[in-house]
């Protein structure tokens, strides 16, 4: 009985150990197989346009030394590397938006950006998405990195150790994902997502600061960063598969509604003119904070700073997004 209790120990581990060194995951740019896709290719059809940051400390375990600080949400915002980035501090979180609804496509479906200066120096984030702005879902991410010694604050990283973690690949390359892989969760809808959430990877393997994965491993990577430009550094958000067909084509869309003066200055009527009926007109702000409604066929900007907004106009037709400058 004994010997037998022992024999089945020894298949467990051995399987077990099996996998854990035979699991890996796609390599370092440059490498044969790896996933990486860069910042000019054509695949990237759009960016987001909205993003809300709450900074996390520079170094969770001595919080005197307060939140990181470099750069600002609208960061956050268009291509990759054309606009700095934001840096999200230990635990820290942005709620990126988009002009169009994103959608299951073939293969991945969008991917962030990081800016690391090389293929091992990762700084990871956890990523979920939402149909509504309030219920997320998270991709099951997973790191096989070793937890018995940490990752010094300028520490290398094994990116075939890592999986579905944003900042896996270098600057300029975005980690892609795949919502195909969350079409069993029943409280988003994968062809009409409407928000991305970013959450810096506190990369402690002390376990009162541990960031976990999907599998309760803990996540070990460069820490701590107690500088200003501590933690992930969200660079950019690129969509590739977006839902565009809201009643009518996008192309029927842009004709139906006319949108001026634009640039208009602060205290002017902003008009819709409109050959369908409109019913509505919502106001955003760059973090994606709706910040006025109007049932009119135009839009007092007495009360809005100067600066750039996106109007949502919605119709029995269906609804577009429009830029707006307030100068």
């Amino acid at each position: 009985m004994l010997r037998s209790k022992l024999l089945k120990l020894f298949i467990t581990v051995s399987i077990f150990s099996f996998s854990s060194v035979a699991q890996t995951y796609a390599p370092a740019v440059g490498q044969p197989g790896n996933t990486a896709m860069h910042k000019d290719s054509s695949a990237f059809i759009n960016w987001a346009t909205g993003c809300k940051v709450v900074r996390g400390y520079q170094d969770i375990s001595n919080t005197s030394l307060g939140f990181a600080s470099a750069g600002d949400s609208s960061m956050a915002l268009g291509p990759a590397m054309s606009n700095g980035i934001v840096s999200l501090g230990d635990g820290g979180t942005a709620i990126c938006s988009f002009q169009y609804l994103i959608k299951n496509g073939p293969g991945p479906d969008f991917a962030v950006f990081e800016n690391s200066f090389d293929d091992s120096f990762l700084e990871l984030a956890l990523v979920e998405v939402s149909s509504d702005g309030i219920n997320f879902v998270r991709f099951p991410a997973h790191s096989l990195t070793d937890t018995l010694t940490q990752t010094g604050s300028f520490g290398s990283t094994d990116p075939t150790k890592i999986n579905n973690l944003a900042g896996k690949y270098r600057g300029g390359y975005g980690t892609p994902f795949d919502l195909q892989e969350l079409a069993i969760f029943s409280n988003i809808n994968i062809n009409a997502i409407t928000h991305v959430k970013i959450i810096d990877v506190v990369g402690s393997v002390n376990k009162a600061y541990a960031t976990r994965d999907h599998y309760n491993n803990m996540i070990n990577d460069p820490w701590p960063t107690a500088f200003g430009s501590g933690g992930f550094d969200l660079d950019a958000i690129g969509v590739i598969h977006q839902n565009t067909n809201v009643g009518l084509t996008e192309n029927d869309l842009e004709n139906n509604f006319l949108v001026f003066p634009n640039p208009v200055n602060k205290g002017e009527k902003l008009i819709v003119n409109s050959k369908v009926n409109s019913t509505s007109i919502d106001v955003y702000n760059v973090s994606g904070q709706k910040i006025e409604s109007t049932n009119n066929n135009f839009l007092s900007t007495s009360t809005l700073d100067k600066g750039i907004y996106f109007i949502k106009i919605s119709s029995d037709k269906g609804s577009i997004n429009k830029k707006v400058i307030v100068q």
